[in-house]
């Protein structure tokens, strides 16, 4: 019973959040983590930067990979499948009701200013997001110099018109992780290996 609450409120959260999340699934980063992370609690900012890594790095909406994703960590297959069904339900709906009568509502005046309006909020959003993203990201050495890489990249090869992949961004960035956590791990069992002989070369000395 204890469980079936939890994927209930998990389906009317994610369902709310697709209903007045507007942007796509880096907008509604930010909505995400303050819903999980600071008020529900359910989530570390920790898993959620790693929630939101995986998201983005595999194929599918961003939005709906994080629900999943979010959904299965918090309550399992069920939860993962009703936190999916709650963040794509009301986007369904919604475009499904308007494909009726897109025409007269595309070519309505408000509608054109009110999605001018909607875009600003978007951008800001998406920038908010990575600003919290950024702030509660660890401060290594590693991590501060692949970001400043990212940017300097980013914003050199936009600047020239260069079409480059954001996706290629994030297999770059996830295959130097990769690497260097490889060169971490075996440069620890070098130091463990070598440690017992250290010691024990002390000890016959003595």
């Amino acid at each position: 019973m204890e469980k079936f609450k939890k994927v209930l409120k998990l389906f009317l959260i994610m369902f709310k959040i697709g209903l007045f999340t507007f942007g796509g699934g880096y907008a509604m980063i930010a909505v995400l983590e303050r819903e999980f992370v600071e008020r529900q609690k359910w989530l570390a900012d920790e898993e959620f930067l790693n929630i939101a890594g995986i998201a983005e790095s595999t194929p599918g909406p961003i939005a709906i990979n994080s629900a999943t994703y979010i959904g299965y960590k918090i309550a399992g297959f069920f939860g993962s499948l009703f936190a999916t069904l709650g963040v794509v339900l009301p986007s369904f709906i919604i475009i499904f009701a308007i494909s009726f009568v897109f025409d007269w509502f595309s070519s309505l005046e408000y509608v054109t200013y009110a999605f001018r309006g909607i875009q600003a909020c978007v951008a800001f959003l998406i920038f908010s997001a990575g600003l919290k993203m950024f702030s509660k990201l660890k401060k290594n050495p590693f991590n501060l110099i692949l970001y400043l890489i990212t940017l300097i990249s980013f914003t050199l090869l936009a600047l020239f018109g260069s079409q480059f992949s954001a996706v290629f961004y994030v297999l770059i960035g996830g295959g130097i992780g990769v690497i260097v956590y490889l060169i971490g791990l075996l440069v620890a069992r070098k130091k463990k290996k070598n440690t017992p002989k250290d010691n024990a070369g002390e000890g016959g000395n003595e």
